[in-house]
């Protein structure tokens, strides 16, 4: 297929380099491999603050914000935690717009009860200076640490229960935000997953919230999370988010930013080593030697040097029902890359940042979460690899783990999964017994740790992979237990990994190379006779 994202390689084709962790390695792929680049940015709007009052003023089926305004109301507003977008953005990000424009509109109604709400669900909570960072210095020095302040999912005095599912799922959420007057979520979805009802259902929920969906069972039902169509997991958060529509005053306000995730020092990163110029291959030369000598601290800091200069593509108020999917085909546009068939081998590079991680090392299990999880899902129609197929990714699988973030996985790697991989088996025997934990839950609250069921979830998010594909070879471990640990095979190179693809047999293989960071989706398309896509169970 001729699209410019879409790669087959040639015999003299360069090297491709892909992310090792914080290192960039070079591998041979053989001829005839397709290599998925990511779509160059999306050219951003012009006047991103006048797009988000347009957009809070010409809602979607809602009365404008300024209409639902009145003074001495209550008002609370929720915004996006640290997990997205990744890298943290340059400032101002784009919630610090967001804030602005409003808190203005807010005054100018003589609204002045109001507190904002970062919307953690059980994720760590996120630092003073990260926050300052994220709002502006004017919004964090008026309102920090009082009235602006992360959510506490273990707070059970300001959790308050809502209603029910018809199956009798339990919505607990934040005590000031469910009895405020109008609730206000500010949302930059980052991903296809992120955002819409899964905003307000997820981010100011409870664990007991968090349970009856963030479960294998659910995880094997999603043909793709990151396409909501076919994603039971998006149906299952919609159950609770219209338990929270139907209980409270939400407005709306969701924003999509463009893949530019490198800066001008290293934008070169993003593109085909085929069409780079003389000074961007010296620059990449350098960075691959670099990353293979320095010592890993130094390696993280070239990557958390430069933030983010993400544009805004697009910013819609109102109803969520309304707002979320037009936000939706923002992502698809940024993302998605038309693809014919599937292949019988995907080769990526696990990146030295997920959701989870910021400001943290990548550890083991969130090497697991992006191979089988986010990095397998993102596809709509079909999975990019065959039923059955293998996996080969390139990470060192270090055994670190940053003891302040990530706490609660330490157990459950080096304890847990030496007894099982199987995540019906871990959710049944010990998910609640951690999530009760009180010394982890001290941790979570007075701390920066996650909740101690989070790496249980983190587990869960590789089902789909783990349900789907047939072996993961790891090139460039520099141990073999931790990947055993994981179920995976490991490989000295790429030659060797591809060999072993083959079963030792001289045969030929589909290879697509997904060459991330920025976020790539592949739209497959396979004939109806053959396709492998559907349940994973």
């Amino acid at each position: 297929m001729n699209h410019p994202s879409l790669v087959t390689l040639e015999r003299d084709s360069a090297p491709r380099v892909l992310f090792s962790g914080d290192r960039l390695v070079e591998v041979d792929l053989p001829a005839g491999t397709r290599v998925i680049y990511p779509k160059p940015p999306m050219v951003p709007l012009r006047d991103p603050d006048a797009a988000i009052r347009y957009a809070i003023n010409h809602p979607l089926g809602s009365d404008p914000l300024y209409a639902k305004l009145k003074p001495g109301m209550r008002v609370a507003i929720a915004v996006d935690d640290i997990s997205v977008p990744l890298p943290p953005m340059r400032r101002p990000d784009v919630r610090e717009r967001v804030l602005t424009i409003v808190l203005q509109m807010l005054a100018d109604h003589g609204v002045t009860d109001i507190e904002i709400i970062v919307a953690t669900g059980i994720h760590r909570r996120m630092k003073g200076s990260e926050i300052r960072w994220m709002v502006g210095d004017k919004i964090f020095d008026a309102y920090w640490p009082d009235r602006l302040y992360n959510h506490d999912a273990e707070d059970k005095d300001n959790m308050v229960e809502i209603g029910s599912t018809p199956n009798g799922d339990v919505l607990e959420l934040n005590r000031r935000a469910a009895e405020s007057d109008l609730l206000i979520y500010v949302n930059v979805n980052f991903v296809p997953m992120n955002g819409g009802m899964k905003s307000v259902a997820v981010g100011l929920c409870s664990y007991k919230s968090l349970r009856p969906h963030h479960n294998p069972h659910t995880i094997r039902k999603s043909d793709s999370y990151m396409d909501p169509a076919g994603s039971q997991l998006a149906k299952d958060i919609g159950c609770m988010g219209k338990v929270a529509h139907k209980a409270l005053n939400i407005f709306t306000i969701e924003a999509t930013v463009n893949n530019q995730m490198f800066d001008k020092n290293l934008d070169f990163l993003m593109k085909n080593e085929d069409e780079l110029s003389g000074k961007e291959k010296m620059l990449l030369k350098g960075l691959v030697m670099s990353t293979a000598r320095l010592p890993q601290p130094a390696r993280q800091a070239i990557f958390d040097k430069f933030p983010a200069p993400y544009g805004l593509t697009a910013v819609y108020a109102g109803a969520t029902s309304e707002v979320h999917p037009r936000i939706v085909e923002k992502n698809f546009e940024q993302y998605c890359v038309p693809i014919e068939g599937q292949a019988d081998v995907l080769v990526t590079g696990i990146p030295f940042i997920s959701p989870y991680n910021v400001h943290a090392f990548l550890n083991p299990l969130l090497v697991q979460v992006l191979a089988q999880g986010y990095l397998f899902n993102m596809y709509r129609g079909a999975p990019l690899v065959k039923k059955g197929g293998t996996l080969i990714i390139t990470h060192p699988c270090t055994d670190k783990f940053d003891h302040e973030q990530h706490a609660p996985y330490i157990d459950f790697v080096h304890r847990l999964l030496p007894e099982t991989r199987d995540a019906n088996v871990l959710r049944e025997r010990y998910e609640e017994k951690f999530a009760k934990d009180p010394a982890l839950i001290q941790m979570f609250r007075s701390g920066h740790a996650y909740h101690p069921a989070h790496p249980f979830f983190m587990w869960y998010w590789g089902e789909n992979g783990r349900q789907h594909i047939g072996r993961v070879i790891v090139v460039g471990a520099d141990n073999e237990y931790i990947p055993k640990l994981l179920g995976y095979e490991t490989a000295p190179n790429m030659e060797d990994a591809l060999y072993r693809a083959k079963g030792g047999q001289n045969k030929t293989l589909d290879i697509t190379c997904l060459h991330v960071p920025p976020i790539i989706m592949g739209d497959v398309s396979v004939p109806a006779s053959t396709s492998s896509n559907g349940s994973h169970g």
